[in-house]
């Protein structure tokens, strides 16, 4: 890969030459086989949380079965890769354990309102973090950091040492550095630094039912496994989840936003029936070219080989899903309480949008909130880690007119402009 001032251009996307860090990182990882047994790792979950009851009354341990499979059916991931996903089903487990035990000692939680928040929706790389982040800068909302995302829910006897460090914090904060050190270039397309706005499926997933999978591995079949779910009562974990957080740290009003809701608008808005929803729109060719650009980078790491043939076919249909899908429902959002944002009219443009979200959601805006969205655009400006230059045709054999041509009925729908 290669750099011009702020501009980033990979030449080895499909055949990555890894530095000397990442070879040492694998050449160590790879001689290490990762054990995903189910028992081992719901006794290390227990063993950390300190308590027994994982409040398998839903059918949580077939969700649990077929999440583990959907790892093990892809045969491509590197032994780093699985020792990652391994963590984090052991990390899930631990703190929906932790969850289970705090609604115990405190069944009050199940009563806390989470009333009339703002949620951003749409693709990724469609303006839903610069909108949330944005949005978050209000002190009077509650956002979900991506350090409180990967850990919500303390362990017993595990809250912030002497010096008021939480150690959830600082677990992340060291992951985030490790990235950091082997996949640089993360950051200039999309950087989880534990301060960060996270979205709030990574809190859903404590019940295994998002599709966050998807971008950690190859998992077709967990896709469709997670497309048969009800939603609707997986949404109310996520709304009890809130709760807790709620609870342990608000309260305030909250901002939430993710892509995985552009096809899930009914069971959003059957548990959050008051909320004022922003829809982002940006070309899919842009959203395509970045994800998969992104996870073929992440893949030098993850995979034993790069197949961006495949990245190609399956994002491009994924994309296609979650659009038709929010095509198929946005009315379910009433008008009154909810704005479309065409990207080409969000950067620079972003207080008159805030101004009617706020209208909307029946919510002041105040000076005090007014200073802090300036202070915040002025702090981030666009291309803050570096500029991309994507080559859909060089790196994934496809024009950007003949991907684009899958996508009429979304154009047709909402104000989106093709990007060039």
């Amino acid at each position: 890969m290669s750099s011009a001032s702020d501009v980033i251009e990979f030449d080895d996307l499909a055949a990555p030459r890894l530095t000397e860090a990442q070879r040492q990182i694998l050449d160590y990882t790879e001689s290490r086989a990762v054990d995903l047994d189910i028992a081992t790792m719901l006794a290390e979950a227990r063993m950390q949380a300190g308590v027994d009851d994982l409040d398998d009354t839903d059918g949580f341990s077939d969700r649990l079965a077929a999440h583990v499979a959907a790892i093990e059916a892809d045969t491509g991931l590197t032994q780093l890769a699985r020792m990652t996903l391994r963590a984090r089903v052991v990390r899930l487990l631990r703190n929906r354990l932790s969850l289970t035990d705090l609604i115990k000692r405190y069944p009050e939680i199940e009563s806390i309102p989470v009333e009339k928040p703002f949620i951003v929706v749409g693709m990724p790389r469609s303006g839903t973090t610069h909108l949330v982040n944005l949005v978050a800068a209000d002190p009077r909302r509650r956002a979900l950091p991506y350090w409180e995302s990967q850990e919500p829910i303390p362990a017993l006897g595990r809250g912030p040492d002497i010096y008021g460090v939480d150690p959830r914090y600082a677990r992340v904060k060291a992951e985030h550095d490790a990235l950091m050190a082997s996949t640089p270039l993360v950051a200039a397309m999309h950087d989880r630094y534990p301060e960060a706005i996270e979205e709030e499926v990574e809190i859903l997933d404590l019940d295994l039912a998002s599709y966050v999978l998807e971008w950690h591995a190859r998992v077709p079949d967990w896709r469709d496994y997670y497309l048969g779910l009800d939603q609707t009562r997986h949404y109310a974990y996520l709304k009890k989840v809130l709760q807790a957080l709620t609870f342990l740290r608000g309260p305030r009003a909250w901002v939430l936003k993710s892509p995985q809701h552009c096809e899930q608008l009914g069971p959003l808005m059957a548990t959050f029936p008051d909320a004022t929803v922003a829809f982002t729109h940006r070309d899919p060719v842009a959203v395509i070219q970045s994800a998969i650009t992104m996870m073929a980078y992440g893949d030098r790491m993850r995979r034993t080989s790069i197949d961006p043939d495949w990245l190609l076919d399956y994002w491009t249909d994924r994309v296609h899903r979650l659009l038709s899908a929010c095509v198929r429902d946005r009315e379910l959002v009433p008008a009154d309480r909810s704005i479309d944002v065409a990207f080409h009219h969000l950067n620079g443009n972003e207080l008159p949008l805030l101004e009617q979200l706020y209208a909307r959601g029946g919510v002041e805006l105040t000076s005090k909130a007014r200073k802090r969205f300036e202070q915040y655009l002025d702090s981030n400006p666009r291309g803050k880690h570096g500029h991309i230059r994507y080559d859909l045709q060089r790196h994934f054999g496809v024009s950007a007119e003949d991907l684009r041509g899958r996508f009429d009925f979304y154009f047709d729908r909402f104000d989106v402009r093709p990007e060039s």
